[in-house]
C-alpha cells in the first residue's frame, strides 16, 4: 500500500468515532466555507465549491451543515479568515509528507505541525523541498458499481484524463489538474456525481519503510490528521500488505 492521498490513508485505522467524524465535518465545513468566499455561493460557477459539496456529501455530512458552511462564506461578513497553508517535512525513513492547511492563526499551526514532526523522529522542512517529489492532479472517484472497467476506461479516454485504476470497490480517475472539473462534468454526465473530486499530490516514487518505521509514520500522520487545521495530508510511503495487515489488527 502506497500512501498517496488524503484521508483514506490515515482513517482506516481509526474506524468511526464519533470524534474523528466531527472533527473531519469540521474540516469539510472550513473548506466549504473558504471556497465559497472566494469563489460565490454557487457551485455551478465555483468549481471548488463543487468539489467541497461532493467531498461532504461522500462523508454523509449533514445537509444542513452544508448549507450553513456555504452561507457564512458567500455572505461576506466578518468571521474567521483563513490562510492556505503547505508544510513540507519528513517523517521517519526518509518518507516525504506534504501537509495542506486552512488556518485563522499562522504561528500556532506552525508550531503544532512542527512539534508532530519532531515528536515522531521526524523534521519540517523549507516549502518546496518535498513537493518536487510529487507531481499535483486531479483524482475523481467512482464506486466499483458506477460502471464497468471497460466503460470507465472508454469514458475516461473520452474525457480526456490520464488514467483510471479500476477494482470491485472503486474507480480511480486521474487527469491533468487544470482539466478537473471538466474531466469530472464529463464523467458525471454518463455515471452520475462521483464520490470525490479534489486535487491531490501523487507522488513520483515511495519509499519502502519496515513494520517499526510504518508504526512511527503512521503515528505521525493519525497526529497530524487530529489536528483541526489540517485538510489533507500526502506521504510518499510504501508498506507490503501483509506488515499493513499487523498494524491495523
Amino acid at each position: 500500500m502506497a500512501g498517496h492521498s488524503q484521508f483514506k490513508n490515515i482513517m482506516y485505522r481509526k474506524g468511526a468515532q464519533d470524534k474523528k467524524r466531527a472533527s473531519l465535518f469540521a474540516k469539510l465545513g472550513r473548506e466549504l466555507t473558504v471556497a465559497a468566499k472566494l469563489g460565490g455561493g454557487d457551485a455551478d460557477a465555483n468549481p471548488r465549491l463543487r468539489a467541497a459539496i461532493a467531498a461532504a456529501r461522500a462523508s454523509n455530512m449533514p445537509k444542513d451543515n452544508v448549507e450553513r458552511a456555504i452561507k457564512k462564506g458567500a455572505g461576506g461578513g466578518e468571521g474567521e479568515e483563513y490562510e492556505e497553508i503547505r508544510y513540507e517535512g519528513y517523517a521517519p525513513g526518509g518518507v516525504a509528507v506534504i501537509v495542506e492547511a486552512l488556518t485563522d492563526n499562522r504561528n500556532r499551526t506552525a508550531s503544532e505541525i512542527r512539534s508532530a514532526f519532531s515528536k515522531h523522529g521526524g523534521n519540517l522542512a523549507e516549502t518546496g523541498s518535498v513537493s518536487f517529489m510529487f507531481d499535483r492532479v486531479g483524482e475523481i472517484r467512482f464506486g466499483g458499481d458506477a460502471a464497468g472497467a471497460e466503460a470507465m476506461f472508454e469514458a475516461v479516454l473520452e474525457a480526456g484524463a490520464s488514467d483510471v485504476d479500476s477494482d470491485e470497490t472503486e474507480h480511480v480517475v486521474t487527469c491533468e489538474a487544470e482539466d478537473l472539473h471538466a474531466v469530472a462534468s464529463a464523467l458525471e454526465k454518463r455515471f452520475g456525481e462521483p464520490d470525490s473530486t479534489k486535487l491531490v499530490w501523487r507522488p513520483q516514487t515511495t519509499v519502502p519503510v519496515d513494520e517499526g518505521t510504518a508504526d512511527t509514520v503512521f503515528k505521525l500522520l493519525d497526529v497530524l490528521d487530529d489536528n483541526d487545521d489540517v485538510q489533507s495530508i500526502a506521504a510518499n510511503y510504501e508498506v507490503d500488505d501483509a506488515t499493513l495487515a499487523r498494524l491495523t489488527a
